[in-house]
């Protein structure tokens, strides 16, 4: 009983600093005062401290350190690059997460092909499929390397037992979530489990100045599955977007300790595989001869890139009492600011009583509020039948007020309007260097912007015909 009782007095306690109340465990909330973070550790064992031990590498001034060690290695791929900072830096781990069937182990089957050479060994471990479905994929993309080494293997000291064998420059693991370490209890894709298995990958990484790209599960919110410590222990975090439907597929950078997070590489999946877009506006345009209602160009700019976009609209009778409002593409609240800015401040009442119909073409997603005079002159140019000129984009983000206001990067999306040959464009005021050859109106408000509308014709006709009767 003596060692008993002793043994309860080692173990922390918890009391509530309000009313005293004492629990075993800690709690957000007191159950007896209703309180809410007061409860505090007390009775716990002194704290350890730990020795000086013997140093690895002597301290140096950072003028001393030799950077060449962290020089950046090209994957073969160079839209990933791009993301990246200029490639695979010695030592590093990217985590790529995404949505099942977006593209990611066809992209790093293929950057696994690329990167392997006689002085770099690849070595692709995969943990969903079988070697032979693997190698299918790489007969069908063209990955097939005599220095690219396949496994599969769950366990994590096997995939350990291969770094040894096979002394690859750069490992692939697919996926994280499904390999277990038999020393750590829990199914494979556990919180215990991924963070072992990541611990262990990422010093086996750092000790032998490896490059480890992890594929990593998302949940249905589209946030990286496992715990939060995965996303801080690694050293470039890379999330693959994209609709299945379309063929373009997007990799943004959320964190990159050896580059900058704004770029953002563009990507086409076929049936070939996937190759990367140098110059993807051509996925977001229709071609055509002739203007048509209802469509606006605009330059958005994803990460430091400016992307040309299309924006359709499309409005008919509504015969239902509360009218359809369809987006795709756009942001729905974006285009209902718009629709009401229209009706409020650009005095088009034919909105309110029609079904409409808005969306982007090529699968793009247009979030910023760059975007809203091009919806909201599409959504003009829809209602009054009237196509816009040719060879127009606009931009600019659109107040309640119906004021025109400025956004970023103003020049950089002129000159990427200018070099795919469009010759005129709205902005707001003040839009800086004009690229030459190109005329820029600048427009303060919706009324200004509406006026490059032409009067059209096909509606006064029947009132013409009504007038004569």
């Amino acid at each position: 009983m003596a060692a008993r009782t002793k043994t309860t007095k080692d173990r922390p306690s918890y009391r509530c600093t309000e009313c005293g109340w004492q629990t075993a465990k800690w709690l957000g909330r007191c159950p007896e005062c209703q309180a809410w973070g007061t409860i505090e550790e007390y009775g716990a064992p002194a704290v350890r401290t730990t020795a000086p031990g013997r140093v690895t590498t002597s301290a140096l001034p950072i003028g001393q350190v030799d950077g060449r060690q962290a020089t950046a290695r090209s994957t073969g791929v160079p839209e990933l690059d791009r993301v990246l900072g200029g490639g695979l830096v010695p030592g590093a781990v990217v985590l790529v997460a995404g949505e099942p069937g977006v593209g990611k182990s066809t992209l790093l089957l293929d950057v696994a092909a690329k990167s392997a050479s006689d002085e770099h060994r690849t070595l692709y471990v995969t943990g969903e499929e079988s070697a032979s479905q693997v190698r299918l994929r790489a007969d069908r993309i063209h990955a097939i390397d005599d220095h690219l080494y396949l496994a599969a293997e769950t366990d994590l000291s096997a995939v350990l037992g291969h770094l040894d064998a096979v002394k690859p420059s750069l490992l692939i693991m697919d996926s994280v979530q499904t390999v277990a370490s038999p020393e750590i209890d829990g199914a494979p894709g556990g919180m215990a489990q991924v963070r072992e298995v990541a611990g262990a990958l990422i010093r086996a990484s750092k000790e032998r100045g490896m490059s480890t790209l992890l594929v990593g599960h998302v949940t249905k919110d589209g946030a990286i599955a496992g715990p939060r410590l995965l996303e801080h222990l690694v050293d470039v975090v890379l999330h693959f977007e994209g609709d299945r439907h379309a063929r373009l597929r997007l990799v943004r950078g959320v964190k990159n300790r050896y580059g900058t997070t704004d770029e953002v590489g563009c990507f086409e999946l076929h049936d070939e595989g996937i190759t990367g877009l140098a110059d993807p506006s051509g996925l977001f345009l229709t071609r055509r001869d002739e203007p048509v209602p209802g469509t606006c160009l605009t330059v958005t700019l994803e990460g430091r890139r400016p992307l040309v976009a299309e924006v359709q609209a499309l409005t008919v009778d509504s015969q239902i009492p509360s009218p359809r409002r369809t987006t795709s593409g756009l942001e729905t609240s974006r285009v209902s600011m718009m629709l009401a800015v229209l009706e409020q401040r650009g005095r088009i009442s034919a909105l309110g009583k029609r079904d409409i119909y808005s969306a982007t073409v090529g699968g793009v997603k247009l979030s910023e509020p760059a975007a809203d005079l091009a919806v909201a002159l599409a959504l003009a140019s829809a209602a009054s039948d009237t196509p816009l000129p040719k060879n127009l984009v606009a931009i600019g983000e659109v107040g309640l007020a119906g004021e025109v206001r400025r956004v970023t990067g103003v020049q950089r999306r002129l000159t990427e309007a200018h070099r795919l040959g469009f010759t005129h464009a709205l902005v707001p005021g003040d839009p800086g260097k004009v690229p030459p050859g190109m005329k820029v109106l600048e427009v303060a408000d919706i009324g200004d912007a509406l006026r490059v509308l032409p009067r059209s014709r096909r509606r006064e006709a029947p009132r013409e015909a009504e007038d004569r009767r």
